[in-house]
C-alpha cells in the first residue's frame, strides 16, 4: 500500500471504474456508492496497516536502543578497565623515576 506501483495501479483502476460505470456497462451508475463503498473499506484497512507498521517500528527502535545501551555499557566496563591500568602504568613510572632518581643520586659503583 505504500508503493508507487499501488499508487498507480490504485488510479488506473479507478479511472477505468469511472469511465465504464459512466459510459455503457453501468453496474455502478454515478455517483459509483460500490466504489465509494470499497474506498471506504480499503480506508479501514489502511489505518489498521499503518498501526500495525507504527508498531512494528517501535519495536525495531526499542531493540536498536537496547542494543546500544547495551553496547554503552559494555565499553564503559571496558573503558574502566583500561583506566585502572593506565592508572597502574603511572604508578609504576613514578616508581621508576623515583629509583632512578635516587641511583643518580649514588656515586657509581655502589658505595
Amino acid at each position: 500500500m505504500g508503493s508507487w506501483l499501488f499508487v498507480a495501479v490504485f488510479i488506473v483502476f479507478m479511472a477505468i471504474w469511472a469511465i465504464l460505470n459512466a459510459t455503457a456497462a453501468a453496474w455502478d451508475p454515478y455517483p459509483f456508492i460500490l466504489l465509494n463503498l470499497f474506498l471506504s473499506m480499503l480506508a479501514g484497512l489502511q489505518g489498521a496497516i499503518l498501526l500495525i507498521a507504527a508498531k512494528r517500528q517501535d519495536a525495531v527502535a526499542a531493540a536498536l536502543a537496547q542494543h546500544d545501551f547495551e553496547t554503552n555499557l559494555a565499553a564503559k566496563t571496558e573503558i574502566e578497565e583500561l583506566m585502572a591500568i593506565n592508572r597502574a602504568q603511572l604508578e609504576v613510572l613514578k616508581e621508576l623515576r623515583a629509583l632512578a632518581a635516587q641511583a643518580g643520586d649514588e656515586p657509581p659503583g655502589g658505595a
